[in-house]
């Protein structure tokens, strides 16, 4: 498994089937497959064009779930780990990373969880039977998994049926910020009549300050610190959102070698191949250009940049940003 760790609307989901272009690279994007995550299952398109319920892929998925024991509803795929256990693991299992010590509590908690200890093994399971699944399907020799959580990402390096290797992805926290504040605007497919998962409808989100959205992301890349801190460093790969927009083929180059794939196999003409991808919106967009999305620069008034910056401006210029 390949491992998209990030901040959400850092452009996980474009790097995903950036990579996917690679013969021996798939992804669907977020492998923890929560209905939550999609809105109303009903309504949400898969990247193919289908809505998810009908789509022929997720159905070969099903069914090939179903031979290796593994029945598997799209709605409910039960692959995230924060589904897992009884009220007090999901509570425990709600808050972000929190470092060395704060987690090895969590982990004492949740092992008081006897409805943890039991399904924890099972949502392991789930994952490796759906990523042999996915590969199986596709003759890839690798999934990449865009959900970003660093929570998730703790498990799954715990799986024994999985070799995880981890790409962070950053992203300057003023753009991700701005995405936060109005995601309907700043955060979807190009074409509103694909955005709100497919529906053509925005999804109600409520107001969100610019200081409130700085903390988010704040958060979510001490979280990545954090892991990454303890894992050895052969493992992991960290590259920018906008060196991969300005230089795409050579930013993936990077990571094809720290893969172990050959680079030259790439398809840049990415969108020619047809994905089933669940994530953010610009999975539904029909251009293979990647375009740098940087409109903080002129949304944000002087007064939203001095408060981002009061409140994560020192881990923007950690992630090298000015």
């Amino acid at each position: 498994m390949v491992y998209v760790l990030a901040a959400s609307h850092s452009g996980s989901t474009m790097l995903a089937m950036l990579l996917a272009a690679h013969p021996d690279i798939c992804t669907v994007g977020e492998l923890k497959l929560s209905a939550k995550s999609m809105g109303d299952v009903e309504r949400y398109r898969c990247s193919c064009g289908h809505m998810i319920r009908e789509c022929p892929f997720w159905s070969a998925v099903a069914d090939e779930m179903a031979k290796r024991g593994c029945p598997f509803d799209i709605a409910d795929a039960r692959t995230g780990y924060r589904s897992c256990g009884g009220g007090l693991a999901r509570r425990v299992l709600g808050p972000l990373h929190r470092g060395p010590v704060l987690e090895g509590l969590r982990d004492f908690v949740l092992g008081l969880s006897p409805a943890w200890r039991r399904e924890v093994a099972e949502i392991h399971q789930r994952n490796a039977e759906l990523v042999a699944t996915l590969c199986r399907m596709s003759g890839a020799m690798m999934v990449v998994d865009s959900s970003k959580l660093a929570v998730r990402l703790k498990f799954l390096l715990r799986n024994p049926e999985l070799d995880v290797k981890v790409v962070r992805l950053v992203r300057d926290g003023r753009g991700v910020s701005l995405t936060y504040m109005d995601p309907s605007r700043f955060a979807d497919a190009a074409d509103p009549a694909s955005r709100g998962g497919g529906t053509g409808l925005a999804r109600p989100a409520p107001a969100v300050s610019v200081a409130k959205a700085a903390r988010e992301w704040r958060r979510s890349n001490e979280e990545a610190e954090w892991l990454l801190a303890g894992l050895d460093r052969r493992r992991w790969l960290r590259i920018r959102y906008e060196d991969l927009c300005s230089s795409p083929r050579g930013t993936l180059a990077g990571v094809f070698e720290f893969l172990g794939v050959e680079p030259a196999k790439w398809r840049p003409d990415f969108r020619c191949l047809k994905y089933h991808v669940i994530g953010n919106g610009m999975r539904l967009d029909a251009t293979s250009r990647i375009l740098l999305d940087d409109r903080w620069r002129t949304v944000l008034t002087d007064a939203d940049l001095r408060q981002f910056d009061r409140v994560a401006g020192q881990m923007n210029r950690r992630c090298g940003y000015a």
